[in-house]
């Protein structure tokens, strides 16, 4: 198996939902995401997936998310935009594009601070 790493980020605010602390109030991040996909075998060029079209299609979806409210976001209109839920938000899209038979996204880190990330994976 291979395993593939790109770190990106966006910036955005929200607030918490449900929470009792300075969270509730709107506040932003600068967010930094990793996205970690394995695949069991490389192609001709030795590549597992192409780095450029991993982080294209990553930016792609952080597009609809950077400098967003990210309470108006469809995703979260019933479900808080914690970093937990961000992660998962971008596993299940990233995943709807890039899991075939040979490459699977794995793992979604998204950083809130230099000292607090959140993961997502199955």
């Amino acid at each position: 198996m291979y395993r593939l790493t790109i770190k990106t980020g966006f910036a955005a605010a929200h607030n918490l939902i449900n929470y009792q602390g300075d969270c509730e109030n709107l506040h932003g991040h600068n967010w930094k995401v990793e996205v970690t996909v394995t695949a069991r075998e490389v192609d001709q060029a030795g590549l597992a997936i192409d780095f450029k079209v991993l982080k294209r299609v990553t930016n792609g979806l952080l597009d609809e998310l950077d400098h967003k409210y990210l309470n108006q976001h469809p995703f979260f209109q019933e479900l808080s935009p914690s970093s937990e839920n961000i992660a998962r938000f971008l596993y299940l899209r990233l995943g709807e594009r890039f899991n075939n038979d040979n490459v699977t996204v794995v793992r979604i880190g998204v950083w809130e601070s230099d000292n607090a990330c959140a993961e997502y994976y199955e």
